[in-house]
């Protein structure tokens, strides 16, 4: 049952998660953290942080952690399996009626309103996990060092376009040395 259930919730994360990867990040947090109890919100952001740091989509990192956590490999393999074959299967018919309609006004409109609805999505993921990086109010503002960690790492990443991955590692590595 839990392989199904696994297939499941990332065959709906695979199906709803317009934008790729970083789109799906509330959506694999609220199937995996919310409705199954998988993984706790400190677990979810640990293993966000983790995958960032590793090559490849993270939604099928993310699939592939939560499956093999619940489930071992059977469960690795159900969860990025669930992900990936609806989005493949979508993304083969709506390519189709992309090329076909992508001139038809109601279709660019659709996409218009996607965009905005997917940044709100990300908005809310940084909201949730800001308490987990930076401490509960009050003591968020006493964490002034990972507040400017976080601030140079987006100046970075913004102005200079270092690669999320050098971002995540140095960050770890300020972590080991700075942070105890």
């Amino acid at each position: 049952m839990e392989l199904f259930q696994l297939f499941w919730s990332f065959g709906k994360v695979g199906i709803f998660g317009f934008g790729g990867g970083p789109s799906m990040i509330p959506l694999i947090q609220e199937e995996v953290v919310e409705i199954q109890g998988w993984l706790s919100q400190e677990e979810f952001l640990d293993a966000f942080a983790f995958g960032n740091s590793l090559p490849g989509p993270i939604a099928t990192k993310m699939a592939g952690y939560v499956g093999y956590k619940v489930a071992g490999i059977a469960g690795a393999t159900m969860g990025v399996i669930g992900v990936a074959v609806p989005t493949v299967i979508a993304m083969i018919a709506l390519g189709a009626l992309y090329l076909r309609y992508r001139e038809n006004p109601v279709f660019a409109s659709f996409l218009k309103g996607v965009r905005p609805v997917v940044i709100a999505l990300l908005a809310l993921v940084v909201y949730e996990f800001a308490p987990k990086a930076f401490g509960l109010p009050p003591q968020w503002l006493a964490n002034w060092a990972l507040w400017l960690l976080a601030i140079l790492a987006f100046a970075l990443a913004a102005r200079f376009n270092v690669h999320p991955a050098v971002l995540i590692v140095v960050g770890g590595v300020v972590g080991i040395l700075f942070l105890r």
